[in-house]
């Protein structure tokens, strides 16, 4: 993919300037500021999709991620958003079954066997959220992914056995 260049970088760095500040409406004008043909740019497609996220626009939010899926398929990023947008849109057994063909894809990408032990919890398959967690856990450090996995809500059902690990 080429690379975004003046003065659709400066609107970019822009947009990213104000979503950090958490001024999401100063940085959807900016990414309005690229050029149509950079639009669709796997920058611009993340970007696009964290500020959808954090407005809770999950069903435009899905279809940014299958953009950037289509646009860049080696980039793990777009896979868990796709995911996660299924999920947050109440489809957690669609959100896993678009996730887990890409695990091998990706083999040093915690996030995909972590999400993947959320879906699973979530759906009350605790045999493989066991297995998906354990997965995290071999890829990332075991205190990293506890610590989060112990504030994830998803997980909540598995606490008391994380807290064990």
């Amino acid at each position: 993919m080429h690379e975004l260049k003046p003065p659709d970088t400066h609107h970019f760095n822009a947009a990213m300037g104000w979503f950090e500040l958490g001024n999401q409406t100063e940085a959807i004008a900016e990414l309005a500021r690229i050029s149509v043909a950079n639009r669709s740019h796997p920058d611009v497609l993340e970007l696009t999709w964290r500020i959808l996220a954090a407005e809770r626009k999950w069903a435009e939010a899905l279809a940014i991620s299958r953009e950037l899926v289509r646009m860049d398929p080696a980039n793990p990023s777009g896979w868990v958003h796709q995911s996660y947008s299924l999920h947050e849109l109440k489809r957690t057994t669609e959100a896993l079954t678009v996730l887990v063909p890409v695990v091998e894809k990706f083999p040093g990408f915690s996030t995909i066997p972590y999400n993947l032990a959320c879906y699973a919890c979530q759906l009350g398959d605790l045999i493989q959220a066991r297995r998906w967690l354990a997965k995290a856990i071999e890829i990332q450090d075991k205190e990293d992914i506890k610590k989060v996995a112990l504030a994830d809500p998803d997980l909540q059902p598995m606490w008391e056995e994380i807290r064990e690990l």
